[in-house]
Protein backbone atom coordinates (compact mmCIF):
# COMPACT_ATOMS: atom_id res chain seq x y z
CA UNK A 1 0.00 0.00 0.00
CA UNK A 2 2.76 2.23 0.81
CA UNK A 3 4.27 1.51 -2.71
CA UNK A 4 1.42 2.58 -4.29
CA UNK A 5 1.68 6.05 -2.39
CA UNK A 6 5.43 6.24 -3.24
CA UNK A 7 4.38 5.51 -7.00
CA UNK A 8 1.41 8.51 -6.71
CA UNK A 9 4.17 10.60 -5.58
CA UNK A 10 7.16 10.19 -8.53
CA UNK A 11 4.25 10.63 -10.80
CA UNK A 12 3.02 13.95 -9.66
CA UNK A 13 6.63 14.92 -9.45
CA UNK A 14 7.61 14.18 -13.18
CA UNK A 15 6.65 17.30 -15.14
CA UNK A 16 4.80 15.07 -17.68
CA UNK A 17 2.17 13.40 -15.46
CA UNK A 18 1.97 15.90 -12.61
CA UNK A 19 -1.05 16.47 -10.41
CA UNK A 20 -3.90 16.50 -13.10
CA UNK A 21 -3.63 13.46 -14.57
CA UNK A 22 -2.00 11.29 -11.62
CA UNK A 23 -4.89 12.24 -8.89
CA UNK A 24 -7.97 10.62 -11.03
CA UNK A 25 -5.66 7.83 -12.10
CA UNK A 26 -4.81 6.44 -8.61
CA UNK A 27 -7.94 7.38 -7.62
CA UNK A 28 -10.00 4.74 -10.06
CA UNK A 29 -6.95 2.19 -8.95
CA UNK A 30 -8.52 2.57 -5.58
CA UNK A 31 -6.30 4.70 -3.15
CA UNK A 32 -7.79 7.00 -0.63
CA UNK A 33 -8.79 10.23 -2.10
CA UNK A 34 -7.67 12.07 0.46
CA UNK A 35 -4.44 10.58 1.04
CA UNK A 36 -3.79 10.47 -2.67
CA UNK A 37 -4.35 14.33 -2.94
CA UNK A 38 -1.96 15.12 -0.25
CA UNK A 39 0.91 12.94 -1.80
CA UNK A 40 0.01 14.13 -5.26
CA UNK A 41 0.35 17.55 -3.99
CA UNK A 42 3.48 17.12 -2.06
CA UNK A 43 5.36 15.72 -4.87
CA UNK A 44 4.31 17.97 -7.61
CA UNK A 45 4.71 21.23 -4.84
CA UNK A 46 8.45 19.98 -4.00
CA UNK A 47 9.39 19.86 -7.76
CA UNK A 48 7.83 23.01 -8.63
CA UNK A 49 9.24 25.31 -6.13
CA UNK A 50 12.68 23.70 -6.37
CA UNK A 51 12.47 24.74 -10.25
CA UNK A 52 11.71 27.80 -9.01
CA UNK A 53 14.51 28.32 -6.47
CA UNK A 54 16.53 26.62 -9.83
CA UNK A 55 15.65 29.55 -12.29
CA UNK A 56 16.27 32.13 -9.72
CA UNK A 57 19.66 31.59 -9.22
CA UNK A 58 20.16 31.07 -12.97
CA UNK A 59 18.75 34.42 -13.36
CA UNK A 60 20.87 35.67 -11.16
CA UNK A 61 23.93 34.35 -12.58
CA UNK A 62 23.18 35.41 -16.03
CA UNK A 63 22.39 38.85 -14.56
CA UNK A 64 26.25 39.05 -13.00
CA UNK A 65 27.46 37.92 -16.08
CA UNK A 66 25.49 39.84 -18.31
CA UNK A 67 26.84 42.88 -16.18
CA UNK A 68 30.20 41.37 -16.72
CA UNK A 69 29.90 41.11 -20.40
CA UNK A 70 28.45 44.80 -20.90
CA UNK A 71 31.80 46.02 -18.70
CA UNK A 72 33.71 44.29 -21.24
CA UNK A 73 32.11 45.31 -24.32
CA UNK A 74 33.41 48.45 -25.52
CA UNK A 75 31.81 49.10 -28.90
CA UNK A 76 28.15 50.00 -29.27
CA UNK A 77 28.04 47.57 -32.15
CA UNK A 78 28.52 44.73 -30.76
CA UNK A 79 25.78 45.75 -27.56
CA UNK A 80 23.38 46.09 -30.71
CA UNK A 81 24.01 42.67 -32.24
CA UNK A 82 24.59 40.76 -28.59
CA UNK A 83 20.68 42.64 -28.62
CA UNK A 84 19.62 41.56 -31.79
CA UNK A 85 20.55 37.71 -31.06
CA UNK A 86 18.23 37.76 -27.85
CA UNK A 87 15.77 38.87 -29.52
CA UNK A 88 15.77 36.59 -32.63
CA UNK A 89 15.12 33.30 -30.33
CA UNK A 90 12.04 31.40 -31.07
CA UNK A 91 9.61 30.60 -28.77
CA UNK A 92 7.96 27.53 -28.55
CA UNK A 93 3.53 26.95 -28.89
CA UNK A 94 3.81 26.20 -24.89
CA UNK A 95 5.73 28.93 -24.17
CA UNK A 96 3.62 31.35 -26.45
CA UNK A 97 0.44 29.71 -24.71
CA UNK A 98 2.51 30.92 -21.64
CA UNK A 99 3.01 34.11 -22.70
CA UNK A 100 -0.85 35.14 -23.82
CA UNK A 101 -1.97 34.09 -20.79
CA UNK A 102 0.67 35.92 -18.60
CA UNK A 103 0.36 39.04 -20.44
CA UNK A 104 -3.87 38.88 -20.39
CA UNK A 105 -4.32 37.91 -16.69
CA UNK A 106 -0.53 38.97 -15.12
CA UNK A 107 1.30 35.79 -12.70
CA UNK A 108 -2.32 35.07 -10.64
CA UNK A 109 -3.72 34.13 -13.81
CA UNK A 110 -0.99 32.14 -15.09
CA UNK A 111 -0.45 30.61 -11.79
CA UNK A 112 -4.22 29.42 -11.87
CA UNK A 113 -4.77 29.08 -15.38
CA UNK A 114 -1.16 27.87 -16.48
CA UNK A 115 -1.23 23.80 -14.84
CA UNK A 116 -4.11 22.79 -17.00
CA UNK A 117 -3.19 24.24 -20.45
CA UNK A 118 0.92 23.95 -20.22
CA UNK A 119 1.18 22.14 -16.92
CA UNK A 120 2.42 23.39 -13.45
CA UNK A 121 6.20 23.10 -14.12
CA UNK A 122 6.35 25.21 -17.60
CA UNK A 123 3.97 27.96 -15.74
CA UNK A 124 6.40 27.83 -12.63
CA UNK A 125 9.22 28.16 -15.27
CA UNK A 126 7.51 30.96 -17.71
CA UNK A 127 6.29 33.07 -14.67
CA UNK A 128 10.00 32.79 -13.65
CA UNK A 129 11.84 34.09 -16.99
CA UNK A 130 8.89 36.80 -17.44
CA UNK A 131 10.24 38.78 -14.56
CA UNK A 132 8.38 37.81 -11.29
CA UNK A 133 10.00 37.25 -8.26
CA UNK A 134 11.17 34.05 -6.56
CA UNK A 135 8.58 34.87 -3.44
CA UNK A 136 5.47 35.85 -6.00
CA UNK A 137 5.24 33.13 -8.03
CA UNK A 138 6.12 30.17 -5.16
CA UNK A 139 3.39 31.50 -3.23
CA UNK A 140 0.46 31.78 -6.50
CA UNK A 141 2.25 28.40 -7.74
CA UNK A 142 1.48 26.35 -4.16
CA UNK A 143 -1.97 28.50 -3.97
CA UNK A 144 -2.83 27.14 -7.65
CA UNK A 145 -1.34 23.56 -7.03
CA UNK A 146 -3.65 23.39 -3.70
CA UNK A 147 -6.70 24.94 -5.52
CA UNK A 148 -6.48 22.16 -8.94
CA UNK A 149 -5.62 19.56 -6.34
CA UNK A 150 -9.24 19.76 -4.06
CA UNK A 151 -10.85 20.22 -7.50
CA UNK A 152 -9.36 17.50 -9.14
CA UNK A 153 -10.06 14.96 -6.16
CA UNK A 154 -13.30 16.03 -5.50
CA UNK A 155 -14.27 15.53 -8.85
CA UNK A 156 -12.54 12.40 -9.31
CA UNK A 157 -13.80 11.13 -6.37
CA UNK A 158 -17.32 12.12 -6.60
CA UNK A 159 -17.33 11.09 -10.86
CA UNK A 160 -15.55 7.67 -10.21
CA UNK A 161 -18.35 7.03 -7.53
CA UNK A 162 -20.96 8.25 -9.77
CA UNK A 163 -20.43 6.98 -13.65
CA UNK A 164 -18.28 4.14 -12.30
CA UNK A 165 -20.07 2.74 -9.47
CA UNK A 166 -18.32 -0.82 -10.02
CA UNK A 167 -15.12 0.04 -9.22
CA UNK A 168 -13.85 -1.86 -6.55
CA UNK A 169 -12.19 -1.06 -3.54
CA UNK A 170 -8.92 -2.72 -4.02
CA UNK A 171 -8.15 -1.56 -7.46
CA UNK A 172 -5.80 -2.31 -9.63
CA UNK A 173 -2.89 0.18 -7.76
CA UNK A 174 -3.60 -1.41 -4.04
CA UNK A 175 -3.44 -5.04 -5.89
CA UNK A 176 -0.20 -3.76 -7.70
CA UNK A 177 1.72 -3.09 -4.89
CA UNK A 178 0.48 -5.78 -1.84
CA UNK A 179 2.29 -8.53 -3.33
Amino acid sequence: MLLSYIFVFLLAAIPLFELITVIPLAIIGGLSPVLTAIVAFLGNALTVVLLIIFVDQVKKWMKKRKQKRMQEIMHVEEVAAAQADAEGMKESKKSKRARVLFDKYGLPGLAIIGPFFVGSHISAFMAMSFGSTRKRVTGWMLASLFLWTVIISVAASYGITYFMPHVEEEGFLVRLFSN
